[in-house]
């Protein structure tokens, strides 16, 4: 693990690392598109939250070094709830990504969010006046 650094989710330790520069690549440039609603793809993503996983580790009771957390199986076994391991991914960017840290992180994501409420506001607009015209008027009776 290069730079491990621990952190406590849910009463569990666990210890999280730096990317190496060709996976840090991979998953950094990759794992934002991935993740984005509608257009996203899940499958993707999910392959990436795997990698990113691969570099995370538990600390276990009786166990002298940290468990990687390099399987579905070890991640289901490990970790909490779908609500752990979205911080714990969560953890991980902000820890191998400069951008994201000193607080940067909202005003990044609030950036996307902005941007895709206009992609969105943009798409649907056009849709909704088409669907909602009627080909003929409604009868007064």
């Amino acid at each position: 693990m290069l730079e491990p650094k621990e952190i406590e989710l849910d009463g569990k330790i666990y210890v999280i690392s730096k990317f190496p520069a060709v996976a840090g690549r991979e998953i950094i440039t990759q794992y934002p598109l991935t993740g984005a609603p509608v257009i996203g793809n899940y499958k993707a993503n999910e392959a990436l939250m795997f990698k990113v996983l691969s570099f995370t580790a538990v600390k276990l009771e009786g166990r002298p070094e940290p468990m990687l957390l390099n399987s579905q199986i070890l991640i289901d076994n490990h970790v909490k709830s779908w609500e752990t391991l979205m911080t714990l991914e969560k953890e991980m960017m902000v820890y191998n990504c400069s951008f994201f840290q000193s607080g940067r992180a909202s005003t990044f994501f609030g950036g996307i969010a902005q941007i895709s409420f206009q992609w969105i506001t943009k798409t649907l607009i056009p849709a909704l006046a088409q669907l909602s015209t009627t080909e003929k008027q409604p009868s007064s009776s």
